[in-house]
């Protein structure tokens, strides 16, 4: 049975490991060995984005849990893409571990993302996805999210195009 339930400082070891493990599995393929230790060093570990993030409040974390393991999150925040329209938020990330693709774990994170963006008072929803990442890519287009742009993604000194997507709320 999966578990879900936001995300406290105390959870950020835990989801750190996954969100990296993740990371890797999905993008480290596409990357320089070098670029890759760049980008994680800089999004994850003790000094990364992910602790500083969680343990600010600068954005909202919702854990998956099966048997008190991390096996999905959501990361919803203020918009930090530039240009972004006034009263929106963005889904930084959904992550969720290869072993429940399919079981509905990003279905849920994403139900609960759009509704906390909406208890917000937001008025859309926008996210980042790699343009060659097309599971992702579809999973968003087949839940409302349009393509409306593009954004130079930086990883290590790899500049990459991820595609803009918005929901409108």
């Amino acid at each position: 049975m999966i578990v879900y339930r936001d995300a406290t400082p105390a959870d950020g070891d835990a989801l750190d490991a996954m969100a990296q493990a993740v990371w890797i599995e999905t993008f480290a393929h596409s990357v320089s060995a070098q670029d890759a230790a760049t980008y994680l060093a800089q999004a994850y570990g003790p000094s990364g984005q992910l602790i500083a993030d969680l343990s600010s409040g600068a954005a909202r974390f919702r854990l998956a849990l099966a048997d008190d393991r991390v096996v999905g999150y959501a990361k919803l925040n203020p918009p930090w893409l530039p240009d972004a329209e006034p009263g929106a938020m963005q889904l930084s990330q959904i992550y969720v571990t290869g072993d429940q693709h399919g079981a509905g774990v990003g279905k849920a994170l994403l139900d609960w993302t759009i509704a906390a963006a909406r208890d917000a008072g937001a008025t859309a929803l926008l996210l980042t996805v790699w343009e060659e990442n097309h599971r992702a890519a579809a999973f968003y287009r087949k839940h409302g999210f349009e393509h409306v742009g593009d954004y130079a993604f930086a990883v290590g000194s790899q500049i990459d195009t991820d595609h803009i997507m918005r929901l409108a709320l």
